[in-house]
């Protein structure tokens, strides 16, 4: 077919986005947090919430932070941002060794994860991924987090093993010290910011391009007056809130019903391959069905996985359900971009994910400080999962209200692009 090669490098750097998203913030620190929550809590003689404010500030900083690194990306490229953030993650999270005996020296080295996660986290690769991609943009995308969600299935077992074994600390240094000997090397020799540094063009085809060039999307100052970007981020932000809560306590919330440690990991390991599954099919099933309906099913099968949790009794039927509640956690990063590219354009794309995400991760990280603070207020988990059940049934229910995609995928050589989800 004209515009096309037998081999489309876009697949390279969709390979190369995953390496990086494996070696990122996200699995380490983030995913992993319930592994290190009860250490910890024992090491700084804390209670849960004040253990679980450090991911809070952290989630904070890192929302904060987001919406500057999308503006990066849209102005320099995802190259220029993702590679120095890289080398100040690696070097940050080796400074664990550093770490004294007092709580805000664990507050301060949360806040610095925070200013260096997010120019290696989904943003800038998901930014460039949807300019190499139209068609298949949802696939890619999917297979990018894919990345990020084996870590997020292996991380939390290795980080049990490795604190047993050396320590919280060493274990952070044994993790920086592989963000900077791998991705590193892998991201500096194959990321590309777009199709046309190859001179290629999305999808490998030729004729997309030049028809999608007419309408690159919309500026910032338009997207976040529309209707759709609010519905958008309420949506985004209480599922991130009910996610968070219950993916990163489901460690101690397992070990709390009579699991060891090493079993209460195997919750987190549950969620890594919901994660894994919930990215993949997201992405897939975006690119063939109207994404909205595809997000707010997913939104209200995390809903069912929190009722389980909230009236379950059994390690088992906590498994399920945090299987169930990673669905969500994996495909909402997957919906995040696809829904802002679809509905806003790629004019923008960076600074609309960047402020997506960092809702996402804001409202996260206020999630996980109410799901431990509650904890210590009553002793149970039971009054904040009833009230993340409904938050995230409220997430899937404002995902019917979006109208048609304004920056819909080109229909093959067809003059005017598919109206998905339009009456």
């Amino acid at each position: 077919m004209r515009g096309k090669s037998r081999f489309f490098y876009g697949w390279t750097v969709v390979a190369t986005a995953a390496v990086g998203l494996f070696f990122s913030e996200a699995p380490m620190v983030v995913y992993s947090f319930a592994v290190f929550l009860k250490p910890l809590a024992e090491n700084f003689h804390a209670g849960r919430g004040a253990v679980s404010m450090a991911f809070t500030i952290h989630n904070v900083v890192g929302a904060c932070i987001a919406p500057f690194i999308g503006r990066l990306v849209d102005r320099y490229g995802a190259r220029k941002v993702i590679l120095p953030g890289q080398v100040l993650l690696a070097l940050v999270v080796i400074a664990a060794l550093l770490i004294g005996s007092r709580l805000w020296q664990l507050y301060l080295f949360y806040v610095a994860l925070g200013f260096v996660g997010a120019p290696t986290g989904p943003v800038p690769y998901s930014a460039v991924i949807a300019r190499w991609f139209d068609r298949r943009r949802g696939l890619a995308l999917g297979l990018i987090m894919f990345g990020m969600g084996i870590g997020t299935t292996l991380m939390p077992p290795l980080v049990q093993r490795l604190i047993a074994a050396f320590g919280w600390r060493m274990t952070f240094a044994c993790l920086g010290a592989a963000i900077l000997l791998i991705a590193i090397i892998v991201v500096a020799l194959f990321l590309e910011d777009g199709p046309e540094t190859r001179g290629l063009s999305p999808d490998g085809d030729a004729w997309l391009a030049q028809h999608a060039a007419s309408a690159p999307g919309l500026e910032w100052s338009a997207v976040w007056r529309t209707r759709a970007f609010w519905l958008l981020m309420s949506s985004f932000m209480l599922a991130g809130a009910s996610a968070h809560a219950c993916v990163l306590h489901i460690a101690p919330l397992l070990s709390d019903r009579g699991l060891t440690a090493q079993s209460a990991a195997l919750g987190s390991a549950v969620v890594g391959l919901a994660v894994m599954i919930g990215r993949i099919g997201s992405g897939y099933l975006q690119d063939r069905f109207f994404a909205p309906r595809v997000a707010s099913g997913i939104f209200a099968l995390a809903a069912i996985g929190m009722l389980i949790l909230w009236t379950g009794r059994g390690a088992a039927s906590a498994l399920t359900a945090a299987f169930f509640v990673g669905l969500a956690m994996g495909a909402e990063i997957d919906i995040v971009a696809f829904l802002m590219s679809r509905y806003f354009g790629l004019r923008s794309l960076g600074t609309c994910v960047a402020v997506g995400f960092g809702g996402f991760i804001l409202a996260g990280g206020i999630g996980v400080f109410l799901m431990g603070t509650g904890f210590d207020a009553t002793g149970s988990y039971a009054l904040p999962l009833a009230g993340f059940f409904t938050a995230m049934v409220l997430a899937a229910v404002l995902m019917t209200g979006l109208g048609p995609y304004r920056f819909a995928v080109m229909a093959l050589h067809d003059p005017e692009p598919v109206k998905a989800g339009a009456a």
